[in-house]
C-alpha cells in the first residue's frame, strides 16, 4: 500500500506554518492543509511529479505548493516528506548533513 510519511523536520516546518495561519487567518490555514494533504497523496500516486533537486541531495525531489516547496524522497512503499520550505529560502543549507 502506497503512503506518505512526514519526518520530524517536515513536521516542525508544518507546525510553523500552522502557527502563522493560527495568528493570521484560520480559514486560509484550514484550506492550506486540506490542499497540502491532497498534494501529498498526489505524490504517492505520481511520485515523479516533482522536480529533481539532485544537485542538493541525490534522492531529493520537490513539488511547488502555494509559495512553498514540498521536499520529499521516494520510498519502496510511497514517499517521505522531508521539509516544507518557503520558495524564497536557501534550500541547500537545509539539507547539509
Amino acid at each position: 500500500m502506497s503512503r506518505y510519511v512526514i519526518n520530524i523536520l517536515a513536521s516542525r516546518d508544518i507546525n510553523d506554518i500552522a502557527e502563522y495561519f493560527a495568528n493570521n487567518n484560520v480559514a486560509a490555514g484550514e484550506e492550506f492543509f486540506r490542499e497540502f494533504n491532497r498534494r501529498c497523496q498526489q505524490l504517492v500516486n505520481f511520485p515523479n511529479l516533482g522536480k529533481s533537486y539532485a544537485e542538493i541531495r541525490p534522492d531529493l525531489r520537490g513539488l511547488s505548493f502555494k509559495g512553498y516547496i514540498i521536499f520529499y524522497r521516494l520510498l519502496d512503499d510511497g514517499v517521505e516528506i522531508l521539509r516544507v520550505l518557503s520558495g524564497r529560502r536557501n534550500f541547500p543549507s537545509f539539507f547539509q548533513e
